[in-house]
């Protein structure tokens, strides 16, 4: 048997949003059913759905933020209880015995993790997102939500939050550490936050000062605009870490020239197109370039607990279904601060 779900749907490309009814699968031994209060929009869902990045399975429910509350757990759960705060991000199964799951990467799951959306799972399955009243995912892939973060402002983090915290703790920000967070959007404003909360100092790196002020708020120790014809010359050999969250063609070699000898560049963002490189621009101080993809479920649950250790959060803008097709808009044109969350509960079937 499955349960019909009120969801957005989208039926091909080009097509818009409409407020349809979903299938769910009746609960396995190990899931969870979880109603789903809010879900954050990623610049994933609109790349996806536009197959910016590829063909994508249609009809389809986007959505990989997700966060609510049990409503229902399986007989053989035992980490969960109905009432229990949780969320689901991009990730809804792994084989669960290969190396790098057994390692926390499931991530990185040798026979293929699968994503929340757009992706099929193991039994044939079309998964769909969080664009929906409800879920029903493994335990394994369930994340339990602080109770001091509110749930519209913990949905965001579940992408935005663990595609920041990965790189910036891999590559050691914290005391004594020089960060530079390039984009003040939905990823940036949580690489601020969260580089910040380690004990980073922290410049953001953005096309204009609009931001300035809530970058500062953010944590941010300087912030600097690509618009100034010296801030790359300003910058040179200022960062031991540059975490570039931007989707668009890069000046890998501008971006280059800030970061210290021995130290990183990392790039989260995913330009559709292919970028160039001056290889000398790595040599010439034995620096890295390199790329950074989400994390497991091991260190997604770290984030959120580091987020509620050092009260912060998505700043987020709460829109109802009939705003999305405009937010997606307003993602592209760069005009939300910084993320939008939808009320799930808008959703009303046509």
């Amino acid at each position: 048997m499955t349960t019909h779900i009120p969801a957005l749907i989208i039926d091909s490309v080009g097509a818009p949003f409409r407020q349809g009814l979903i299938e769910r699968r009746e609960l396995r031994p190990d899931d969870v059913r979880i109603d789903i209060a809010f879900a954050g929009i990623c610049h994933s869902d609109i790349h996806t759905v536009r197959e910016e990045w590829g063909p994508c399975i249609f009809p389809i429910v986007t959505g990989h933020e997700i966060a609510g509350v049990v409503a229902e757990v399986g007989s053989e759960v035992t980490k969960y209880a109905v009432g229990d705060h949780v969320g689901v991000g991009c990730l809804v199964d792994s084989c669960g015995e290969c190396d790098m799951c057994v390692k926390g990467s499931e991530n990185f799951c040798e026979r293929g993790a699968v994503g929340t959306y757009n992706a099929k799972n193991y039994d044939g399955e079309v998964a769909q997102g969080g664009y929906s009243q409800q879920i029903v995912v493994s335990e394994r892939f369930v994340l339990r939500v602080p109770d001091s973060i509110p749930l519209e402002q913990a949905a965001p983090l579940l992408c935005a939050g663990i595609t920041m915290y990965t790189p910036l703790k891999r590559w050691g920000a914290g005391p004594g550490k020089s960060v530079g967070i390039i984009g003040m959007g939905g990823l940036g404003h949580m690489g601020v936050k969260i580089a910040a909360a380690m004990g980073a100092d922290v410049t953001v790196i953005s096309q204009t000062m609009s931001k300035e002020a809530d970058g500062r708020e953010f944590g941010a120790v300087d912030y600097r605009a690509t618009a100034e014809s010296t801030v790359y010359k300003d910058l040179r050999g200022t960062f031991d870490l540059i975490v570039c969250t931007v989707s668009s063609e890069l000046p890998l070699d501008k971006y280059l020239g800030m970061v210290k000898p021995f130290g990183a560049l990392v790039l989260v963002g995913l330009p559709p197109e292919p970028q160039q490189l001056a290889v000398w621009s790595l040599i010439g101080g034995d620096k890295v370039l390199t790329g950074s993809n989400i994390g497991g479920i091991p260190i997604t649950q770290e984030m959120l607990d580091f987020c509620a250790k050092h009260q912060i959060a998505a700043t987020v803008e709460t829109i109802s279904a009939d705003q999305v097709a405009e937010a997606y808009d307003r993602v592209v044109d760069s005009k939300v601060r910084y993320r939008f969350v939808i009320d799930t509960s808008t959703i009303v079937p046509e």
